[in-house]
């Protein structure tokens, strides 16, 4: 009996998650504060811009004219939904060909009249379905890379939930990538590496520790210019203290990014890539 007391545990008791799968949980929280809800709190005068002037409006990418202080700039944002209702009509956050057209139409607009691009990141990967593959999926992902490479004009890029495959380096190749707190940012998803690594998708957690995939791995890394802390309770309705923070970082970038002209920036900004650690 002895012997029992001592190696027995409190069923109730819930082993600690493994914390970079702490990071993918909370980046997937429903009540995280998405594209929509930082765009209310961080720009002014914001207007819609919809369609891909080809296929159609793909919602899981939002894109605006807005005003963030005295800047006028454009938005671009990967939105998920709040209710069942909403992430169906958005896709749970998986763009589709027709909104990577749609952010492209968004770039060459902002290269046009000058205005810098932010870039709001939140996505578990592209629509990997087979109308999106049909419609030439991975190529118009790659475009956008390209288009996000060569925009003459400044880039800000800000991780805020999930970072998750091409889906979301496509919007993510910028002068500054930011990262909240509690996002990750991964060329595959914790559970398709554990499939593929693992053969059993169940060890998610493993595969998020090996990844990598936190902020401040990839701050350690280079990959990340800064991280945003989250304050204590962070959701939907409380979000005010680290907007407040993004509302900094987007300004002291945009202050040095803007002294720039258009062709150093472009230099500068393949440079940063190809110096990053393992290339």
């Amino acid at each position: 009996m002895a012997s029992l007391k001592k190696t027995g545990s409190n069923p109730a008791a819930a082993a600690p998650l493994e914390p970079a799968w702490e990071r993918v949980m909370n980046a997937r929280k429903e009540d995280r504060p998405q594209a929509r809800d930082y765009m209310e709190k961080l720009f002014r005068g914001v207007f819609e811009v919809q369609g891909d002037q080809c296929m159609g409006n793909d919602e899981a990418i939002v894109t605006a004219i807005a005003w963030f202080e005295t800047f006028p700039v454009t938005v671009i944002g990967q939105q998920k939904g709040h209710t069942l209702e909403e992430r169906m009509r958005c896709n749970f956050g998986m763009p589709s060909p027709e909104g990577y057209r749609k952010s492209m139409r968004a770039l060459k607009q902002a290269e046009k009249f000058q205005r810098p691009v932010i870039c709001l990141v939140d996505t578990p990967g592209a629509f990997c379905g087979v109308e999106a593959e049909a419609k030439g999926q991975g190529r118009v992902i790659a475009e956008h890379l390209r288009a996000m490479a060569t925009v003459k004009t400044p880039c800000i890029s800000i991780i805020i939930g999930e970072g998750g495959s091409g889906g979301a380096l496509a919007l993510s190749l910028a002068d500054r990538l930011i990262m909240l707190e509690n996002s990750y940012f991964s060329v595959i998803s914790p559970e398709g590496a554990a499939s593929i690594l693992f053969k059993d998708s169940s060890m998610a957690s493993e595969a998020a520790k090996n990844l990598k995939l936190t902020a401040s791995d990839l701050k350690s890394f280079h990959i990340v210019d800064a991280v945003i802390r989250e304050q204590s309770g962070f959701s939907r309705t409380q979000m005010d203290e680290s907007t407040d923070e993004i509302r900094k970082a987007i300004r002291v970038s945009l202050k040095q990014l803007t002294r720039l002209s258009p062709d150093r920036l472009v230099e500068n900004r393949q440079q940063k890539f190809l110096n990053m650690r393992g290339f």
